[in-house]
């Protein structure tokens, strides 16, 4: 058992807690989180970026989605702390547990900050109905975890209107239209990707999402940025103000709400911001309960922010298709293992312009790995990469002109019948979903068919969506748009950046997934309605020596040969020598 985990049940015990909770999560409820809110990580072992464990006095759960399976379940061994599988048979979800579990009278507990408003009403009336209590104004983590990360508070840097399309003073002023529209006198932000968006801002606050740790208000009349003062230079500063926005201090948004006028009107996220912000709203405001009007406008990029997509795919295109070339020069040849080929990669992308830093953890999974959606090799489980088998290597980057996310499954030697079935199945579904045309109001729902098709077929599936939303330069996983055949209703609508990455995973062999960036564009409107299309943002070859053409009938071929020539017309005038022409071997016709 870990040490951690009986520190926490004794610190339980002294503040009277029978139950307590720990998500993956900080105080504005983000995928991705400093390391000062890896509590969960600290007192479970797991490492995966979602996750949320669950501690009584005698028993200790931590649910996970199909993505980590298979890494929770080695890195939980011997913790004490047992693995529940979310959406399997038989295993219920958190509330159903807690309902189950805590006892007449017993008391749950959590840091009200890093829980949403809208958790905390589940967890209310479960409580409620057990005749017990919620102790939510106390972080036990504090009290354990002695050298716990102080808040991040790196300086902060603003986008100029040439890349961001758009000024503050224009968002702030679709903000409140839609706030007047819905009869809102004050609009609390806490997503740190809204705040950012809003305010046309940066920061370094979180490793690989380049966002600072802010809250924001807007009314008809100013908006206030919650963020420590420190982080701002002078210029932006007196950018802000020119504005027409208020720098308060970061822990100041509790105050600011506690004295929201009376009788007023607030409207706020209760599946984003925070159980404490909402609970200090006076009982004489009005909620209104509503997704934040800055989501959409966020999600459906303009024409410069689309230009700068199209560039910034151009940079990482030629970074990765340069580490494809390496791979396949030099493995067998030299040492080469899943860390020495991410850094490779990295190096590859340093040498481009613009180019910021990686958009997640880099996921290099040779053979068996491949088959952990979401491993990231660290000196304990980094392995040799040698001439056989495959490579997946599912990595991204922030350039100054957006955020990219590509994932290439390379042979790196001989492979089997079996490897090359299911990688050219893969890059079936891909490339139907990539050519998709569309009736307007279609949701990724309408469309997750059509790349999941060919591993049905087969009555085999892949354990996670196809594709997600991207922000720019801000998150690589953006709503509120999704690819998943139990996808959210939201219409794809023009300029919203998804993902297309079907995968195929055996536990043990390997795994394939084969991702580009797509942007969603304007068909033909006709008598019959308006049509959409996707069109590819990223530009790297698929590995032809992976691909068995018996799968793949004449229009999928005309499809990858379509797609390798706009690949070679792209990234060829960008290398040269040796490079240049693999390049066009790489990208052959077939």
């Amino acid at each position: 058992m870990r040490q951690q985990l009986s520190e926490l049940r004794r610190a339980m015990q002294a503040h009277g807690i029978d139950l307590y909770i720990i998500p993956t999560d900080d105080f504005h409820a983000s995928e991705y989180v400093g390391a000062h809110f890896r509590g969960r990580h600290y007192v479970s072992g797991f490492t995966g970026s979602a996750g949320t464990l669950v501690v009584t006095a005698d028993w200790a759960g931590l649910w996970t989605d199909g993505r980590y399976f298979l890494q929770a379940g080695q890195q939980l061994e011997g913790s004490g702390i047992e693995l529940c599988k979310m959406g399997e048979p038989g295993v219920p979800t958190i509330p159903e547990y807690i309902e189950k579990t805590l006892e007449a009278g017993q008391t749950l507990g959590f840091d009200g900050r890093v829980v949403t408003a809208r958790q905390y009403e589940g967890y209310q009336r479960i409580a409620e109905k057990k005749q017990g209590k919620i102790v939510s104004d106390v972080d036990l983590l504090d009290e354990i975890w002695a050298e716990r990360p102080a808040l991040s508070a790196e300086p902060a840097w603003e986008l100029p209107v040439s890349l961001t399309g758009r000024s503050r003073q224009e968002k702030l002023h679709q903000v409140r239209r839609a706030m007047e529209s819905l009869g809102a006198d004050t609009l609390v932000l806490s997503s740190l990707m809204d705040v950012c968006w809003l305010m046309n801002l940066r920061g370094n606050d979180v490793d690989c999402t380049p966002v600072m740790l802010s809250f924001a208000a807007v009314t008809m009349t100013d908006a206030v940025l919650f963020v420590n003062p420190a982080i701002l230079s002078t210029e932006i500063q007196a950018h802000l103000k020119e504005d027409g926005v208020t720098i308060r201090p970061y822990a100041c948004v509790y105050e600011y709400t506690k004295k929201l006028p009376e009788d007023s009107t607030v409207m706020m996220n209760l599946n984003v911001v925070n159980s404490l912000i909402r609970a200090c709203v006076p009982a004489s405001v009005r909620v209104i309960d509503h997704v934040d009007p800055t989501e959409l406008p966020k999600a459906v990029k303009n024409a410069t922010e689309v230009e700068g997509f199209r560039k910034a795919h151009v940079q990482d295109g030629v970074a990765v298709t340069r580490l494809m070339y390496w791979l396949k020069h030099n493995v067998g040849k030299i040492p080469m293992d899943e860390l020495s080929v991410a850094e490779k990669l990295e190096e590859f992308r340093r040498e481009r312009p613009d180019y910021i830093g990686p958009s997640f953890a880099p996921i290099i999974a040779y053979g068996a790995h491949g088959a952990i959606v979401h491993y990231s090799p660290t000196k304990e489980s980094n392995i040799p990469v040698e001439p056989r088998s495959l490579l997946l290597a599912d990595t991204g980057g922030h350039y100054l002109q957006g955020t990219t996310d590509i994932t290439r499954t390379f042979a790196m030697g001989e492979t089997t019948d079996e490897e090359k079935k299911f990688f050219t199945l893969v890059l079936k579904g891909h490339l139907h979903l990539g050519n998709a045309h569309w009736k307007y109001g279609c949701t990724g729902a309408n469309l997750d068919y059509l790349a999941r098709e060919p591993l049905w077929q087969e009555n085999m599936d892949y354990n996670h969506g196809t594709g997600h939303g991207v922000g720019y330069v801000l998150s690589v996983h953006e709503g509120p748009q999704r690819i998943h055949w139990r996808g959210a209703p939201i219409p794809l609508e023009p300029g919203m950046v998804t993902s297309d990455e079907p995968g195929f995973y055996l536990e043990g062999k390997f795994g394939i997934r084969h991702e580009n960036l797509t942007v969603v564009c304007e068909g033909e409107t006709n008598a019959y309605g308006r049509f959409l299309h996707f069109d590819y943002l990223t530009m790297v070859p698929f590995d032809l020596d992976a691909v068995d053409a018996r799968y793949l009938n004449e229009d999928d071929k005309k499809l990858l040969n379509a797609y390798h020539a706009k690949v070679r017309e792209t990234i060829l005038p960008y290398l040269a020598g040796d490079e240049a022409e693999w390049l066009l071997h790489a990208t052959r016709e077939i």
